[in-house]
């Protein structure tokens, strides 16, 4: 078409031409004849770029988001098509567009920080193209942690058996509360093997490879850096973070207290928490069997250099009746609970590498402990300030003060060999006071890392009991119990890397803690006389080194050895405070010592085809001196006595193997495995070669993950544990057991998943405690249905 229009407008010229011939002279003809060849090129043109701009032009757009169905914002986005080149951003929904010419193909590649690269052809089309991106996050060797080492270092450079639980695996797990969901991490269990939805909160507390043998925990388990292990008791309120809150979870097995201090014993669990970088909101809403409706919120946004967020979460169960029908009397009612906790927070950005903030949390909950009278609740209000920010090119410091406010609440009875009545026999109410401040120090140099810091704390508190007779009910005595305990503690590590092959990481921790203000005082009654003891103060200090080496071959495999100490202080739980659970009564004792520990450990990690094959392997041994136990003093049908006391020293020995299979961007297969033979090696009440009680032989855990969350999200999980002991005699035995999770949802909206979940698939139940001869059993099958909804869109 552009050549004919080009010849008729020649015609058209030289017509002119000729005419011209007759009027002027050649010079002019010829002027003319390059002004109308001018204007023929110009004509030509115009009318091409007429036609190019008919072509018609489509726009390419799409969403990025992780594999969880949350969006990517920040990503880097590529177009290439018929030779150009165009790159934008996703916007804070993970949205991006494109303008490119129709029936013109070519390829769109997405990269974002700490995910795998993904590229999709674009085949050429005369219609809107619509590309969705759901990125993978990098092997899990490559993910980042921090609680290891009290810094940020990658997976694979951790001496160490570490595990991070990332929001795909958090999002996939069916379990309602954190530690049903952590119970997948081989190793992890409470002191007793029964859910925190009902079970009483002084068995709460976290054991990891087989070091514990009572209710405090023996892993330190904190949230953005800050203590969540209850200051009075050691046990943990695993309702008081909001699930929908969390951006991680860490889980580091083995002693760190040359970092952490007490409670460090047997390793380390840190909840990560979400910092909004823009208008946020989650929601997650879901109601199951035993009238369980729950509910977890969390908002957040960011203005200027000021950030704000909010959460809460909110659930009650009816729960389920504890003892089974063969053994049941008229005092057996459901054991339940019902929650509420709220936090509000805000930050403020004091330099591209510096945030400071305030943090609020009210936690509240009460319980219903299998009978009319056996009842608790808690109520807690904890405040936290903290600062983290770069001092230069180099340095970083790290800072927190936090403090605690908390009132627990419990009543204990007496109940028949029938189980047909029960008389109320004591009303304990037990307030405490915690204040802690902590302060770190980062220098990071070309291969080393520095670290140095210190942290102090203190609690106080008392138990308050009202005692009434088990035989004729009267209020006879209220005793009160209490006292203070004062901690400080300095450490220094230091992380050097070696020719790219060597990691080597030494670090120490010298502690100090002194006991005082340490008192019981009996008031009879109705004569109102007292009778009471002052014990003596006590202060005992405690060394903690970790020597770890790792040894990379090549990069697909590194080997690595450790040693370490390690200890914990006994709470003032244990020294000043008795209980009752059932027909068991368990003593205080005020004289109790520290745990210490002494430990070793090597292992191998490797990885396979290109990554998608992940594994490692520790092999595990310790030895703790002084191990607080509750000893049996004596046993009747129908009372048993127990006292908590420093045992002699036991042993743990064990191995642990975790892996993962990535047989596509979707699919998923996972497993682990813990063998722990824990037993009793030097005694003064001849328990020698008796197993420590609650800690099973062996675990298995696995998984099967579909998760697509633009169609459907699968997943199905298996855990086994093998027979364990309830008692330090090894004559109640809790058998073996296996569950099975279920999970599935469908992303049906922008930002909306409607999902199922089943906890026990198979309802199988099985004991969780003896009192001898009455058994308690493990929750039954646990069926919801919910919703999610996320902003930005997941």
């Amino acid at each position: 078409m552009a050549q004919a229009i080009e010849s008729c407008t020649l015609v058209v010229l030289s017509k002119i031409v000729r005419k011209a011939k007759a009027f002027w002279g050649q010079e002019l003809r010829q002027r003319i004849i390059r002004s109308a060849s001018c204007v023929s090129q110009a004509v030509f043109l115009s009318l091409l770029l007429a036609w190019s701009a008919q072509a018609q032009q489509v726009a390419i757009t799409g969403v990025v988001q992780d594999a969880t169905g949350a969006a990517i914002s920040g990503a880097q986005v590529t177009l290439r098509s018929s030779g150009s080149i165009q790159t934008t951003t996703t916007s804070v929904e993970g949205r991006f567009s494109f303008t490119a010419l129709s029936n013109s193909s070519g390829t769109v590649r997405v990269v974002a920080n700490g995910f795998a690269p993904a590229e999709r052809s674009w085949p050429g089309t005369s219609e809107e193209a619509q590309l969705n991106f759901v990125l993978r996050g990098v092997a899990q060797g490559e993910r980042v942690v921090v609680s290891a080492t009290r810094t940020e270092l990658k997976l694979s450079e951790v001496p160490g058996s570490a595990v991070e639980l990332s929001p795909e695996d958090l999002s996939a797990n069916a379990g309602l509360t954190l530690d049903d969901v952590l119970r997948q991490v081989p190793g992890f269990s409470l002191f007793r093997r029964s859910s925190s939805r009902v079970a009483n909160p002084t068995t709460q507390g976290v054991s990891l490879r087989g070091l514990g043998a009572s209710g405090p925990s023996r892993a330190l388990v904190l949230e953005d850096g800050v203590p969540l292990v209850d200051p009075f008791g050691g046990w943990v309120y695993w309702d008081r973070i909001p699930r929908a809150e969390l951006s991680s979870v860490e889980v580091f097995r083995g002693g760190e207290s040359s970092l952490y201090g007490s409670d460090a014993l047997g390793g380390v669990i840190q909840f990560l928490t979400r910092v909004p970088t823009g208008p946020s909101f989650s929601v997650d809403t879901s109601y199951g069997t035993e009238n369980t409706p729950d509910l977890s919120a969390w908002a957040g946004t960011k203005v200027s250099r000021w950030d704000f967020e909010a959460a809460t979460d909110m659930s009650r169960t009816d729960g389920y009746i504890l003892v089974p029908a063969s053994q049941r009397g008229m005092v057996d009612t459901a054991a339940n609970s019902k929650h509420a906790t709220v936090d509000a927070g805000m930050g403020y950005q004091i330099s591209d590498t510096g945030r400071a903030f305030l943090r609020g949390t009210f936690f509240d909950e009460s319980r219903n402990n299998g009978t009319p009278l056996q009842r608790n609740s808690t109520g807690t209000g904890v405040g936290t300030a903290g600062i983290n920010t770069g001092v230069g090119e180099h340095d970083s410091i790290i800072a927190r003060v936090s403090g605690q406010v908390e009132g627990y609440d419990q009543t204990f009875s007496s109940i028949v060999s029938n189980r047909n009545s029960e008389t109320l026999t004591d009303i304990q109410h037990v307030p405490s006071q915690e204040g802690s401040a902590a302060a770190q120090w980062n220098h990071e140099l070309k291969n080393q890392t520095l670290i140095g810091g210190a942290d102090v704390q203190e609690v106080m508190g008392a138990s308050d009991e009202q005692l009434f007779s088990s035989k004729t009910g009267a209020h006879f005595a209220n005793n009160i119990a209490g006292g203070r305990q004062r901690s400080t503690g300095i450490f220094g590590e230091d992380i050097f890397r070696i020719a790219s092959k060597w990691t080597v990481i030494a670090g120490a921790r010298w502690d100090d803690w002194k006991n005082f203000n340490g008192n019981t005082v009996r008031i009879a009654l109705p004569a109102g006389t007292a009778a009471g003891q002052l014990f003596p103060s006590r202060s005992e200090t405690s060394f903690s080194p970790r020597l770890s080496l790792m040894r990379n071959l090549g990069g697909n495999a590194a080997v690595w050895v450790a040693g370490y100490r390690a200890f914990r202080a006994p709470t003032l739980n244990e020294l000043y405070r008795s209980f009752r659970q059932g027909s068991t009564v368990t003593n205080n004792n005020p004289l109790l010592r520290a745990e210490r520990l002494t430990g070793a450990e090597t292992g191998v990690r490797a990885t396979a085809f290109n990554q998608k094959f992940e594994s490692r392997a520790t092999v595990f041994w310790a030895d703790i001196v002084n191990p607080v136990t509750n000893v049996t003093l004596s046993s009747t049908p129908t009372l048993t006595t127990r006292e908590r006391e420093n045992l002699g020293r036991i042993r743990s020995l064990g191995g642990e193997l975790d892996g993962v299979v990535h047989v596509s961007n979707s699919i998923q297969i996972s497993a682990g495995y813990q063998f722990t033979h824990a037993y009793v090696v030097d005694s003064t009440r001849s328990l020698v070669g008796k197993l420590v009680p609650e800690v099973p032989k062996q675990q298995l855990t696995w998984e099967a993950r579909y998760w697509n969350p633009t169609r459907i999200m699968l997943s199905v999980e298996g855990r086994f544990a093998s027979s364990q002991f309830d008692d330090d005699l090894n004559t109640l035995v809790l058998g073996r057991y296996y569950v099975m999770d279920l999970f599935a949802g469908r992303q049906f909206r922008r930002g909306f998943v409607a999902y199922a979940a089943v906890e026990n698939l198979l309802n199988q139940r099985y004991p969780v405690a003896i009192a001898s001869p009455i058994q308690n059993l493990g929750p039954p099958i646990l069926a919801r249905i919910g919703l999610r909804y996320d902003f930005p869109t997941r």
